[in-house]
């Protein structure tokens, strides 16, 4: 038995043995955790006056048994794109590897016909594809997958969640981001907002004012 090992780890090349174990992390143990106990945000501009949120909640409850749900804000301003990029990036960079962050925001400013699951800096975010996504990272995604939005659904917020919540469930289940929806797909882009600089003057803008009233411009030392 011992002397068979030893042989055998003498003639099988070093690459191998740590492709296989790269192999089987990535591909075996990694999804065997998302899938154990998958970690899901939530942002959101639908306030918390009325059933929605609860009920999207509860859905993907029911679509990802076992996740946990975290609320990140449900109170952002509708159609305030730098407000909603302020929030999600400055919260989403405290979480673990591979939680899944849905921003429920201005979902329906245009009629794409698709969502968007992106996977950057070992994280996933599903949402519109309304050009928040590029303002949230400040860049473009490392990997993003159009995600088909069914063509006969009433395309609302329990719509888009339930669609969201199937896609997590899959990836949590193994199953590669590619073959989920449309690899490499062409998104709307937006740069968050940037100061102006004059010879002698700068124009900034206000993105966020906190519940303190502290206030954050758009202005940094760089």
């Amino acid at each position: 038995g011992k002397n068979f090992f030893l042989f055998i780890a003498a003639c099988v090349p070093f690459s191998y043995f740590t492709a296989t174990v790269a192999y089987f992390c990535r591909n075996i143990v990694v999804p065997l955790f998302i899938a154990a106990h998958a970690f899901i945000t939530l942002t959101s501009d639908i306030g918390q006056k009325d059933y929605l949120t609860g009920a999207i909640k509860g859905l993907l409850l029911q679509l990802v048994p076992g996740c946990t749900l975290t609320d990140i804000s449900h109170h952002l301003t509708p159609f305030n794109y730098p407000q909603a990029a302020y929030v999600c990036r400055n919260a989403i960079k405290h979480f673990p590897d591979f939680t899944f962050h849905i921003v429920l925001v201005n979902l329906f400013e245009n009629n794409h016909e698709h969502l968007l699951l992106a996977f950057h800096n070992r994280q996933y975010i599903l949402c519109a594809d309304n050009g928040l996504l590029t303002m949230i990272l400040e860049e473009k995604p490392e990997m993003v997958i159009g995600l088909p939005m069914h063509k006969t659904a009433v395309k609302n917020a329990l719509h888009i969640t339930r669609i969201f919540g199937e896609t997590i469930q899959a990836v949590s289940n193994g199953q590669s981001i590619h073959t989920i929806g449309t690899p490499d797909i062409d998104i709307l882009e937006k740069n968050p907002l940037r100061p102006l600089l004059g010879e002698d003057w700068m124009e900034g803008q206000i993105i966020f004012i906190d519940h303190f009233e502290n206030v954050v411009i758009n202005i940094t030392r760089e």
